[in-house]
């Protein structure tokens, strides 16, 4: 079902909040922090593993990592 919806949207990027998602697109089972903020693929399509939103209530210092991968994604996004 989300491989179809993906295929529908055709995103130029993908970006993956959390271990559970990367996990679950990437078939991996690497931490996410040796995953985030390196460019992978997925079915053709860039994708960029960060920190959950939680993780970063729960560690505010995670802010600069999901920073600079945020800045990562829209340096893609603007070169089309």
């Amino acid at each position: 079902y989300l491989d179809k919806q993906i295929q529908i949207i055709s995103p130029k990027v993908i970006v993956t909040l959390g271990a559970s998602s990367t996990k679950a697109l990437l078939a991996t089972d690497e931490v996410i922090s040796s995953l985030r903020g390196n460019f992978k693929e997925y079915n053709g399509i860039k994708l960029m593993p960060t920190y959950h939103p939680a993780a970063l209530l729960r560690n505010p210092n995670l802010k600069k990592d999901v920073w600079n991968d945020m800045k990562k994604v829209l340096s893609v996004l603007k070169k089309g």
